[in-house]
């Protein structure tokens, strides 16, 4: 006999070579009717695989994070299944799942059509129809590289030979069809209820511009067909939001050829991004922050103490004046530090707090490139906070508070993640277990919830992230806090401490926006370009009916102009109706339309994008409301 601890807490007995199947069962019919893998003793395995010893278990359904991506995977098996049965000879690259779906790459000289997509989704069907167990066989190191080598599966033998000698290798088959897997996997293809493949992209192996270029299907897998059709509701909102489209209606922004991954911003595109660098300067002004600017390019002796040489060099630019190497900064740190080195420093200065926006440049390869969300050169909110070891939970609290208000103003929630020491990366263990402490600390007290990402952190300290959800339910890793007790020792940072002796200070890097490109595409697309009328480039479109009219209009535009507001008046020689509709399609927050009855009353009839049409109303009146409604950014 074997005993089992369950998730509760309750633990069992049962046989040598039970399965969590089995276990699953024994506890429900509705949770074996569901389950789709396991966690045993922390790791993720098939239902059907036998238990030898005494583990600690926990059955997944598709409800958990770790069950979506079993199920998901799985969903990818069948369609290189479906791909190979319908175009044979088509060689595999990878198929993960990934955020609400998968993809599998294939090489294959023909270019799939919308047309092959539907037929290998029907071949899919047909497939999980079969209900093919999914069964998982362990392979030495030498057979697995015959095996796909007799298969001709070039890509699956790079892999191989790329794993360590001592990494265990396993396949799966279902059906006529094997794929080299780690696993786990849902029993058997009939698990899949709901699949939809969506597109069909290009992509390197492995991600490099070196190799050749694969296809990638990508697509999706529910449980339940409604689930499914939410989704894709939720996809086609989400296409109607895209930035990019939205950015050239609107004329915010432009990606030109001429500069891939460095966005040109419009006279509309800069009137946003001002009233977000606005509202960011007064807030930080409340908060007892100095503004700085550093360079953008420095010299490889500051990279290199910084570590960023060593650890980041893969994603930097680089350029030669006066026969020495320099960086185009990729980071705003190492300005700052220099900055804080500029004086000596006492105890009594603390907390220093120094903001930026700074201009950074990373390199990011082509097929990553997004619009604003993915860019080479970007604006960061950062600050860097000097304190006393004694005020690290303080100050830290601060921040979230800060970060909590900013959210907030824009309608956004959002979930915390603290993330640990990666696997790149400097200093001891026992500094690292110190900053951890101190970042738990205040998130405890302040009574957050979070969850730990273990080995994500910078390769300079640990850190906490903050994950935004938008109007759609998407999440966007936006805020950070990350501490740093490395950086003062590299540079030599001191301050005089009351004993009149020197001391080292602690770092806090964090960002509120993260990027100014990245939080205006994520704005653009919460709000579906639709602005709140304090941050909206237009605030006011003055509709004129007819000629005669016109000249109230200007009028009105330049006494709203005197009080701030921004205002434009429509005077082309088209109906009001016409007028109306391309304000709305410019998504203006007001449109106020004058005739006779407003030029005689002095009065506006006012149209709310939002309300439609909401009557007359006299100009001063129009003027304090809307400036109440700007000054609350409501």
């Amino acid at each position: 006999m074997i005993t089992i601890t369950l998730k509760d807490g309750s633990v069992k007995e049962y046989p040598v070579l039970v399965t969590p199947a089995q276990v699953a069962r024994d506890i429900s019919h509705k949770l074996a009717r569901n389950a789709v893998a396991a966690r045993v003793n922390g790791e993720l395995i098939d239902l059907n695989r036998p238990l030898q010893d005494d583990v600690t278990l926990e059955i997944l359904t598709f409800d958990d994070e770790d069950g979506q991506r079993v199920y998901r995977h799985s969903t990818a098996h069948i369609l290189a299944q479906a791909v190979q049965r319908l175009f044979p000879g088509t060689k595999l690259g990878i198929g993960p799942a990934i955020e609400n779906g998968f993809y599998y790459d294939f090489d294959l000289k023909q270019t799939f059509t919308p047309e092959d997509l539907a037929a290998i989704e029907e071949e899919m069907k047909k497939i999980i129809e079969a209900d093919y167990p999914f069964e998982r066989e362990e392979m030495t190191r030498e057979e697995a590289i015959k095996f796909f080598s007799d298969r001709g599966e070039v890509y699956k033998v790079e892999l191989i030979n790329e794993l360590s000698e001592d990494t265990p290798l396993s396949i799966y088959r279902q059906g006529e069809f094997v794929d080299l897997c780690a696993g786990p996997h849902v029993p058997s293809t009939g698990y899949i209820k709901a699949v939809k493949l969506l597109s069909v992209a290009g992509a390197y192996w492995r991600g490099d511009e070196k190799n050749r270029m694969l296809q990638r299907i990508y697509g999706t897998s529910f449980p339940k067909k409604s689930q499914l059709d939410e989704h894709l509701t939720r996809l086609e909102e989400a296409r109607k939001r895209d930035h990019r489209k939205l950015g050239a209606q609107l004329g915010l922004f432009s990606i030109m050829e001429e500069g891939p991954g460095f966005p040109f911003f419009h006279p509309k595109g800069m009137i946003l991004r001002n009233e977000l660098e606005k509202f960011w300067r007064e807030e930080h002004i409340k908060r007892g922050y100095q503004e700085i600017k550093t360079p953008i390019i420095l010299n490889r002796d500051l990279w290199e103490r910084s570590g960023h040489w060593e650890h980041y060099k893969e994603n930097m630019y680089f350029t030669e004046i006066d026969d020495r190497d320099y960086a185009i900064k990729p980071m705003n740190c190492p300005g700052a530090i220099l900055i804080y080195k500029t004086e000596q420093h006492s105890y009594r200065d603390f907390p220093l707090r120094l903001a930026e926006l700074g201009l950074v440049h990373r390199h990011e390869r082509s097929g990553v490139l997004h619009g604003l969300m993915r860019v080479r050169a970007f604006t960061q909110d950062d600050a860097h906070i000097f304190m006393l070891p004694t005020q690290i939970t303080s100050e830290i609290k601060g921040v979230i508070d800060l970060v909590d208000y900013f959210y907030k103003i824009f309608g956004f929630d959002y979930h915390v993640e603290l993330s640990t020491r990666p696997e790149k990366s400097m200093g001891s263990d026992e500094i690292w277990d110190r900053a951890i402490a101190a970042l738990k600390k205040a998130l405890e007290e302040k009574n957050m919830n979070y969850v730990i990402n273990e080995g994500d952190g910078a390769f300079y300290g640990p850190k906490i992230d903050f994950h935004l959800r938008d109007s759609l339910g998407r999440t966007w890793q936006c805020g950070t806090i990350q501490l740093d007790f490395l950086m003062p020792e590299k540079f030599d940072l001191t301050y005089i401490g009351e004993d009149g002796q020197k001391h080292r200070p602690v770092m806090i890097h964090r960002v509120v926006f993260g990027s100014m490109e990245r939080f205006m595409a994520i704005l653009t697309e919460h709000y579906g370009g639709a602005f709140p009328t304090w941050l909206a480039p237009v605030q006011v479109k003055l509709l004129p009916i007819a000629d005669r009219h016109q000249s109230y209009a200007f009028e009105l535009k330049e006494r709203m102009q005197q009080r701030g507001i921004r205002v434009e008046v429509d005077d082309r020689n088209e109906k009001i109706g016409y007028k109306i509709r391309e304000a709305q399609l410019q998504k203006i927050p007001y449109m106020l339309i004058v005739g006779d009855k407003e030029v005689e009353n002095e009065t506006v009839a006012v149209r709310k994008r939002t309300e439609g049409d909401l009557g007359a109303v006299p100009v001063g009146r129009f003027i304090a409301d809307i400036e109440a409604e700007i000054e609350a950014k409501s």
